[in-house]
């Protein structure tokens, strides 16, 4: 039977920038987003646009946020990211306007593909739709959509697609409820 061979690993192909841009960018993420300190969100804003992320108007961005690659992001007018939120973006984000990320939630773009020895890198965009919300300490995997004002509930861990307008809660995340908004 096969074994696992991380020393095959190779994920060469992955190129999202070239070394002086990812490594500018990283100190630039240290002292700008993953800090406590109350950088304002408007200079966020713009760095994160200078780096290539689009961003919307009164984006509003906590203390200690991690982006793995501004680039590789899109975030609409008026959406919320928490204190402690972790943009894994290895693929494409993109999230609409008016959404929510929590406290503690995770954007995961990328994963491993555990059926071959070699490990292969795996990267998938994720698309968090209008008015969606990551409850604190949960987890959009590789992949995953939140369509249109869909709720992923603290702690939870979204494997598949969210409907619109419907709650979703557990490990993996199973519909709950419909969210009615008054």
């Amino acid at each position: 039977m096969k074994q696992v061979n991380l020393n095959k690993y190779n994920n060469s192909w992955y190129q999202p920038a070239g070394t002086l841009k990812k490594t500018i960018w990283y100190f630039t993420n240290m002292f700008v987003f993953k800090t406590m300190l109350p950088i304002p969100s408007s200079i966020k804003a713009k760095v994160l646009r200078l780096f290539g992320a689009k961003i919307g108007n009164g984006v509003v961005i906590k203390p200690n946020v991690n982006i793995k690659y501004p680039w590789l992001l899109e975030i609409g007018d008026y959406t919320w990211i928490g204190e402690d939120v972790w943009i894994d973006n290895l693929a494409k984000i993109t999230i609409g306007k008016n959404c929510v990320l929590s406290q503690g939630s995770f954007l995961l773009c990328g994963s491993h593909d555990y059926t071959l020895e070699t490990f292969d890198l795996l990267a998938k965009s994720i698309v968090l739709e209008d008015g969606s919300w990551v409850g604190a300490k949960a987890t959009v995997c590789p992949g995953v959509t939140l369509k249109t004002h869909s709720i992923l509930a603290v702690g939870s861990i979204a494997t598949k697609d969210l409907e619109s307008y419907e709650i979703y809660q557990g490990n993996p995340a199973i519909k709950k409820r419909e969210r009615i908004i008054k």
